[in-house]
C-alpha cells in the first residue's frame, strides 16, 4: 500500500486494510510508522521525498483536496528552485499545521490531475493562482514550460481568468497571455534580442505571442514577420516536428513571412541571420 504512494499511508487506509488500532500505536512506538500529519503517516523511512511530503498534506486536507499554488507549479516542471511549502486546496475549510490551505471557491471546482502520484490542480488553474505570487518573468517561463510539457495554450488559461477575473495577479497574467510583457524565456531567446540590439535592429513588439490561440516567439506585426527560435529540447520530437511546419503555415496563412533560427544561428554564426533580418525589418530609404 505504502509502495504505491511515496511511502504514505493513513489511518483510515490501515483500519480498511485490517491493521488494528492497536498495531498502529504498536508500529507507531518501534517507529515502523513515521507520523507525518495527524492521521498520515510514512512507512519506516526517515528521508522522505518532495512527493511523499506534498502526497502526505493533500490526504491530512481530506476528501477533493489537492495540490496548489507554487507547491503544485514545482512539482508540475513550471517552477524551478527550492522545493516549496505545500499548498493545499480543499472543499472545505482545513488547519494543517506546517501546510498552506485555502477552502476551494466554486469557481476552483474543476478536476484536479495526477503529477506523479500526487492529485494537483489542473495546470490552467495552478498558473491562475501563482499569478499573483510570482515576478513577470518567472509567471511568463511557468506559461511557457506550461505549453512545453503539457500543451496548455494561452486561450485555456484565459478561458479559467475570464471567471476569476479579480484574482490576484490576473493584469500581470493577461498580459502575459497576450504577449505584452516583453520577457525572454530562454538563454535562447536572450541573446537573439541581444544580437538583434547591437547590430541595431529593432526587438519585436510581441514575444511569445497569441497568435490565433497559438503561441509564436516573435512577431513583428508592421512588417509581417514572424521568427521561431529552435532549441533542440523543445522541438526533438515528431509531435514538436509536426507543430513547428504547422505554425509556419498559420504565419503564411495570415500574411506574415516567416524564419526559423537555431542556436548555432543565434549564438556561432550570426552573420547570415542578421543580414536576412536587416533586409526583412529596415525599410530601404527610397
Amino acid at each position: 500500500m505504502a509502495t504505491r504512494a511515496h511511502g504514505v499511508v493513513t489511518r483510515s487506509a490501515l483500519l480498511a486494510a485490517g491493521v488494528t488500532h492497536d498495531e498502529i500505536k504498536s508500529r507507531l512506538r518501534k517507529g515502523s510508522l513515521i507520523v507525518e500529519h495527524r492521521a498520515v503517516y510514512r512507512v519506516g523511512h526517515r528521508a522522505p521525498s518532495d512527493e511523499s511530503r506534498y502526497l502526505a498534506a493533500v490526504l491530512a486536507c481530506g476528501d477533493g483536496a489537492l495540490l496548489s499554488g507554487v507547491a503544485a507549479a514545482h512539482l508540475l516542471g513550471l517552477v524551478k528552485g527550492q522545493t516549496p511549502a505545500a499548498e493545499v486546496t480543499a472543499p472545505t475549510e482545513r488547519r494543517v499545521p506546517g501546510v498552506i490551505t485555502r477552502r476551494m471557491r466554486r469557481t476552483d471546482a474543476g478536476p484536479g490531475i495526477s503529477c506523479r502520484g500526487v492529485p494537483v490542480t489542473s495546470v490552467p488553474q495552478t498558473l491562475v493562482s501563482i499569478a499573483g505570487q510570482l515576478g513577470e518573468e518567472a509567471l511568463a517561463r511557468a506559461c511557457h514550460e506550461a505549453g512545453v510539457r503539457y500543451g496548455i495554450a494561452p486561450a485555456d488559461v484565459a478561458a479559467l481568468l475570464e471567471r476569476t477575473p479579480n484574482t490576484p495577479g490576473a493584469t500581470q497574467l493577461r498580459r502575459i497571455l497576450e504577449g505584452g510583457a516583453p520577457v525572454s524565456l530562454s538563454r535562447l531567446e536572450s541573446r537573439f534580442f541581444a544580437r538583434l540590439r547591437e547590430d541595431g535592429l529593432p526587438r519585436a513588439p510581441q514575444t511569445n505571442h497569441d497568435v490565433g490561440g497559438r503561441r509564436v516567439d516573435c512577431r513583428w506585426p508592421k512588417q509581417g514577420l514572424t521568427v521561431e527560435l529552435d532549441s533542440y529540447r523543445y522541438h526533438s520530437s515528431r509531435y514538436a516536428w509536426e507543430r513547428d511546419r504547422r505554425r509556419e503555415r498559420e504565419a503564411y496563412a495570415r500574411g506574415d513571412d516567416f524564419r526559423r533560427y537555431t542556436y548555432d544561428d543565434v549564438f556561432v554564426s550570426p552573420t547570415l541571420m542578421l543580414r536576412e533580418l536587416r533586409a526583412l525589418l529596415i525599410t530601404p530609404l527610397s
